[in-house]
């Protein structure tokens, strides 16, 4: 058996094999991140007569830059393992002081892959792939729809800063079209009360009509927002609603894609509550393969929702927070869920109220059921059933 490892880069990888020994079979070779470098090193894998069925090939997560050499060796039928550059640690600590040649970091990725001491991704589903990269996408999406909101926000504090208590939602349809067309005070003093009621009702389909609008008048005549450079306030406000609106529209779709493919590849993930289509997505977008995980306790390492423990010397703290480190998408979504799952499973709600009971702060209620519902989602991927809430019985 051969194991090659590939040190990965931007413009050029670097690639060392090994035979079962862990001795080099020759000097590591570099080549281009393109179809003309994974053919440079087609070519010297097959000097060594080394193909898909007798070595196993290594390379780190480094950024997005391993993802075009992965899916060309891929399409080749080699077996490939991408680890995290925080498991090659210590083996590089190990090699440090060796030759030269040893210390490259391709070298050290081939014996991690010859000892065989790793935990790995595989993109070997595509549709996988593709949930991650679009509910990688939309969390993009969203939290960019949400600066644009923050900085409308922002300008109606400076320019109409009652506008805040004129509807529920600043961003809920009617208050945005109003903005979109009279995004000032003086512009919406500048129509007449029968025209803005007429506006609002088509908006609202109804539900508001001239007694808004009196109210948004009177409002918009007392405000106590700044007068001047109103014009370029109003274009201001103008462009960033439409932005947001551009951007939900664009949700709305990304929405419906990721649903379409998630029913294509796991639909038991939106079987436990608080999961819906779009965090089913993210989980199952971000686990991938769950025979990763050997237990459910390695999911929520993965998950950052394992605690850390506040020590010093003697010290020990008595408030422990959540490691935060393995995927950031995964852990919020897991987060999220938990949020809603804590007060609609009977299982976790029992188990939520039980912590405030005990005095438990809200937040760290809501981090202990995340791992509970990690070990749901563990049980349901790893059995790929139904979940079925499981009441404690005293």
């Amino acid at each position: 058996m051969f194991y090659i490892g590939i040190d990965i880069a931007k413009h050029n990888h670097e690639a060392s094999i090994i035979d079962s020994n862990g001795s080099l079979l020759c000097e590591s070779i570099s080549f281009s991140n393109s179809q003309k470098g994974c053919k440079k090193l087609i070519a010297l894998l097959e000097r060594f007569s080394i193909d898909a069925d007798n070595c196993i090939i290594g390379m780190e997560a480094t950024g997005h830059y391993w993802l075009s050499v992965y899916s060309y060796l891929f399409e080749l039928g080699f077996n490939l393992k991408v680890i995290n550059p925080i498991q090659s640690e210590a083996f590089r600590k190990m090699y440090i002081r060796q030759t030269k040649n040893d210390s490259k970091d391709s070298f050290i990725i081939a014996q991690i892959m010859r000892f065989g001491q790793f935990s790995s991704s595989s993109l070997s589903n595509e549709n996988v792939m593709a949930l991650r990269q679009l509910s990688r996408y939309r969390l993009f999406l969203v939290d960019d729809c949400s600066d644009w909101k923050r900085k409308v926000v922002c300008l109606l504090d400076q320019v109409f800063p009652e506008y805040g208590c004129l509807f529920s939602d600043t961003f809920g349809v009617t208050s945005k079209e109003l903005l979109l067309h009279y995004p000032t005070p003086e512009d919406m003093l500048s129509i007449s009360t029968t025209k803005l009621s007429n506006f609002i009702s088509k908006c609202s389909h109804g539900r508001h009509g001239r007694a808004k609008a009196e109210e948004i008048q009177n409002a918009a005549q007392n405000s106590f927002g700044i007068k001047f450079a109103a014009n370029a306030f109003s274009f201001q406000i103008k462009q960033m609603i439409e932005q947001i609106k551009f951007i939900e529209n664009q949700l709305k779709e990304l929405e419906k894609e990721i649903t379409e493919l998630l029913v294509q590849t796991n639909q038991v993930i939106t079987t436990i509550p608080g999961i819906g289509n779009v965090l089913g997505a993210i989980i199952i977008g971000e686990i991938g393969d769950i025979s990763r995980f050997e237990s459910a306790a390695k999911l929520v390492a993965y998950a950052g929702l394992d605690v850390r423990i506040n020590q010093s010397g003697q010290f020990i703290g008595t408030h422990m927070k959540i490691s935060k480190k393995g995927s950031p998408y995964l852990r919020r979504a897991i987060w999220t869920a938990a949020n809603r799952a804590a007060f609609v499973d009977p299982v976790l709600s029992e188990y939520y109220q039980s912590l405030q009971a005990r005095g438990k702060h809200h937040l760290t209620a809501i981090g202990a059921v995340a791992r509970k519902l990690c070990n749901i989602i563990f049980a349901v991927l790893r059995d790929d059933k139904p979940y079925i809430p499981m009441p404690n019985h005293n």
